[in-house]
């Protein structure tokens, strides 16, 4: 759960924060790079994917295009919601080598679990927006559950 993010309330890249129906992440980062990578593993953690089945290390590549940084997130998490809901793949590594607000380019790597303890049907636009924090980027994410 921990990331490099500094800053006096950036020591953990994501946190669970309240909401009434469904579930939401705080996510921080340094940087768009880093808000990526902690929402992602936010996820995961909303997820609950127990063990894997096998040792196999699955790596798939991904190109997302979005008009803005907001809905960059938003494809990005429904990607890896993609792929946990319908094979049950839950990646826990990522090599993000392209990023801009509109773009991102990605090795992604991970394998199968055996169950999810929670499952997530959609990435929501509800109240998103990232802004800009004195450590650096801070974002809110609603999940559909």
């Amino acid at each position: 759960m921990s990331s490099e993010s500094s800053g006096p309330h950036h020591r953990i890249g994501f946190e669970e924060i309240e909401h009434t129906a469904d579930r939401a992440l705080k996510i921080y980062g340094r940087n768009l790079k880093e808000l990526l990578v902690n929402a992602a593993r936010g996820l995961n953690s909303l997820m609950g994917a127990d063990d894997t089945i096998d040792a196999a290390l699955t790596t798939k590549s991904i190109a997302l295009d979005a008009i803005d940084a907001e809905s960059l997130l938003v494809e990005w998490l429904s990607e890896l919601v993609y792929w946990a809901e319908a094979e049950m793949l839950v990646f826990s590594k990522f090599d993000l080598h392209k990023v801009s607000a509109t773009r991102v380019d990605a090795f992604i790597h991970g394998s199968r679990a055996t169950r999810l303890e929670n499952h997530i049907k959609a990435v929501t636009y509800h109240n998103l927006k990232i802004t800009e924090t004195e450590a650096g980027l801070a974002a809110t994410v609603v999940f559909d559950v």
